[in-house]
């Protein structure tokens, strides 16, 4: 069985009242259930940290591959376009399927995450590859990179994206590294990726700030004015 879930409260409900939607008619045109990772799994041990419950909650995906062989984890500040095609088709069950962003304007601080996580788990030769889950598959075999490094989770910056990322290279495991057009943040509008137009992407990620456009107060105007031109 497949899945997709994204993570969210109602804290972001006047954005997810726009995305889910689109995302769950995108999942049930793929043939997966669509669920809403709200809570944190109850045997993880975090700090008082809202960010960090935040993001965390994909480890729920653990004990969630009792019931699905591949899952996706789309964030919920994300829009996918009309003709996305099914990444679970593209996406060999045996791959971790993800976009990494240690490129262009973010490859020095990317770089930067991935040293420090060595220096809190212990050195593997982890220099590249850096993940980011507004966009991110894996399957059964892939659980246990959802569990703490020696009981411990990172909690600097890039929570999530820097923790399993460690997990995915320590555990020798294959990437299908996929194009940013899965992952369209604003880093890959900038001039050193050519400033490609990002309604031809499949996956508008509005990460960050999230905001594309000149005159665009914040990423919640950005996300309702996208959704227009792409759904009326």
């Amino acid at each position: 069985m497949k899945l997709i879930c994204t993570r969210s409260d109602r804290n972001i409900s006047d954005m997810t009242n726009i995305t889910h939607p689109i995302i769950r008619s995108f999942a049930s045109k793929w043939g997966a259930k669509f669920v809403v990772l709200d809570n944190l799994p109850d045997w993880m041990n975090h700090k008082d940290d809202r960010l960090f419950c935040q993001h965390y909650r994909i480890m729920n995906l653990y004990h969630m591959f009792k019931l699905y062989n591949m899952i996706l984890c789309i964030d919920s500040d994300v829009i996918i376009t009309p003709e996305c095609p099914n990444p679970f088709d593209i996406i060999p069950a045996d791959h971790i399927g993800t976009v990494y962003e240690d490129i262009g304007s973010r490859k020095k601080d990317r770089e930067n995450r991935i040293f420090l996580s060595q220096k809190k788990f212990g050195e593997i030769g982890w220099r590249n590859g850096y993940i980011n889950t507004g966009f991110f598959m894996a399957s059964a075999m892939h659980k246990d990179i959802f569990m703490p490094v020696d009981g411990m989770f990172w909690d600097g910056r890039g929570y999530d994206d820097v923790h399993l990322g460690y997990q995915i290279f320590k555990n020798k495991l294959n990437v299908h590294e996929l194009s940013y057009k899965w992952n369209h943040m604003t880093m890959m509008s900038e001039e050193w990726n050519g400033n490609p137009d990002r309604f031809k992407s499949y996956i508008i990620h509005y990460a960050g700030q999230g905001i594309f456009d000149k005159g665009v107060k914040n990423r919640l105007q950005q996300i309702k004015k996208d959704c227009k031109k792409l759904y009326g």
